[in-house]
């Protein structure tokens, strides 16, 4: 089965779960912004919780597929079947040559396209995930196209049988854009005198529209560090960095593997998502301390709903 690309946004890439076992070369790892969405997304369609997708931003894109297929579209999102809307977080059965158009809502800035079968471009080092300053996975390493044709898989068996199944309304992220994320201290957090601390937990940032998929830089009251000399070192996506200027960058998915700019915190896993869903020159950030803890009971929280917060509603699910 084919997916034929008839019009796009500003940003549309193919991503799986990332690259992963890369870093020491350099390698970004990559994948979903919203990992959260991502694995919600293919698990709906019955696919692997690693398989590949489009992730899409504001813009969405438009598409059809050249076979009866089942799709699901989740993060911030809005979906039309042939002009007739439908709920997001729910699989769809597409029917041949329906036209299908995704976008973003404007409480959020990521969505996620999963066809069952996955997405079958070719593999570059292990991974289908598209890093753009690296020009390689996904397309040729670019964002789609209109006109581009994308191979997928045919989906299991009993994969049009999940078509009504859906993540519970409970269970769906309430994307904002003015939120208040959770972290823990940073390597060098030490570093930040007490008055800074202070600042930076007080300080309600902006994230700056130059923002994009390698890091989030943040707009608000300084909070430079001590002065001292800092060896490049290994970071993560999550990492709170802070420059010369004392506005601090989050890093995210195509994060660098190094760098030598001081830590003052780390996003923990579980609010990724949210604060992904932030768009560049409109969200707005806090940040609060947790413990470990408290981190690593949150992200299994999560997983718990991936695995157990379903039902079904068939009132929706045929398009035609």
């Amino acid at each position: 089965m084919r997916l034929r690309i008839l019009d796009v946004g500003s940003l549309s890439t193919i991503q799986d779960a990332g690259r992963y076992g890369f870093r020491r070369y350099g390698m970004p790892v990559s994948g979903p912004m919203d990992w959260f969405a991502f694995q919600v997304a293919n698990r709906l369609v019955g696919n692997s919780p690693a398989d590949a997708v489009i992730e899409f931003s504001p813009g969405g894109l438009t598409f059809t597929l050249d076979a009866d297929g089942l799709i699901a579209v989740t993060g911030s999102v809005q979906v039309w079947v042939d002009q007739m809307p439908l709920p997001g977080w729910m699989a769809i059965r597409v029917r041949r040559r329906q036209e299908v158009r995704v976008m973003t809502a404007p409480y959020g800035c990521w969505g996620y396209l999963a066809v069952a079968g996955g997405i079958l471009t070719p593999p570059v080092l292990g991974s289908r995930a598209t890093f753009l300053r690296g020009r390689l996975g996904g397309m040729e390493g670019r964002p789609l196209e209109p006109g581009d044709c994308i191979l997928c898989g045919e989906g299991g068996k009993n994969s049009q049988n999940r078509a009504g199944y859906r993540l519970m309304a409970e269970s769906i992220p309430a994307y904002s854009q003015r939120v208040t994320v959770r972290v823990m201290p940073g390597p060098q957090y030490d570093w930040f005198e007490e008055a800074r601390v202070e600042t930076f937990f007080r300080t309600e940032f902006r994230v700056d529209e130059k923002s994009d998929r390698m890091g989030f830089r943040l707009i608000g009251t300084e909070v430079q560090p001590r002065a001292r000399d800092l060896l490049s070192e290994g970071m993560l996506p999550g990492s709170i960095q802070v420059p010369p200027d004392g506005q601090p960058i989050v890093l995210m998915a195509d994060s660098p593997t190094t760098g030598g700019y001081p830590k003052i915190a780390t996003l923990i896993r579980a609010d990724l998502p949210v604060f992904a869903q932030l768009r560049p020159g409109e969200g707005r950030v806090r940040f609060k301390v947790v413990t470990p803890a408290q981190a690593r009971k949150a992200y299994l929280e999560l997983l718990e709903t991936i695995d157990f917060d379903w039902e079904e509603d068939h009132s929706l699910w045929m398009t035609a």
